[in-house]
């Protein structure tokens, strides 16, 4: 088994570019959020577990607490709904966001990294084709990846060309009529 330190000074050693992955292709897009996305979900799921085992202990050792039964449920319903309701929303909110994004050239398929619900990473592998721009701009929407949402910033991407291919602005009839126009001012 290879450390990651060896994996580093190998991948450094060789003739591969260090935003080369063996497997997804070139480096595209890194995500600046991506260390704050998985810090807070980990904060959030951290502190609702915590709550669920502390919540019950409390309540028997100060001896606060509602007499009836159904008043009780109710009471530990409303803690319960609130300790489940922050991690969810959470999730729902940041999991199109994307932490990578990789393109390889000669499949025409880009590998997009995101977090999923247990904070490990999820891998969703699309071509350009299938990738749909909403028609009204959403929120923590910028493209959908064949019926998945995906976050990404645009004015991260090193090479803006990156961008416009992964959006198919490269291919719109827009863009061909303008360089047919200036093709035709050159003569």
């Amino acid at each position: 088994q290879v450390t990651s330190f060896q994996g580093v000074a190998v991948r450094s050693l060789g003739t591969s570019s260090p935003h080369e992955h063996p497997e997804h292709g070139r480096l595209v897009y890194k995500g600046n959020l991506a260390k704050v996305v998985l810090g807070v979900k980990f904060f959030s799921y951290s502190t609702s577990i915590f709550n669920l085992f502390m919540m019950p202990y409390i309540m028997l050792k100060t001896g606060i607490g509602v007499d009836g039964l159904l008043l009780q449920a109710a009471f530990y319903g409303l803690i319960g709904f609130f300790t489940f309701v922050t991690p969810v929303t959470l999730h729902i909110l940041t999991k199109g966001y994307v932490i990578r994004l990789y393109y390889k050239d000669e499949m025409d398929t880009y590998t997009a990294i995101t977090y999923n619900a247990i904070l490990a990473e999820k891998v969703t592998v699309f071509h350009q084709k299938d990738v749909k721009i909403p028609d009204i701009t959403k929120m923590f929407t910028t493209f959908y990846a064949k019926t998945k949402s995906m976050l990404v910033n645009p004015t991260l991407f090193p090479n803006p060309q990156d961008y416009n291919h992964l959006m198919g602005y490269d291919k719109s009839s827009f863009f061909k009529l303008e360089e047919v126009e200036e093709a035709d001012e050159r003569k």
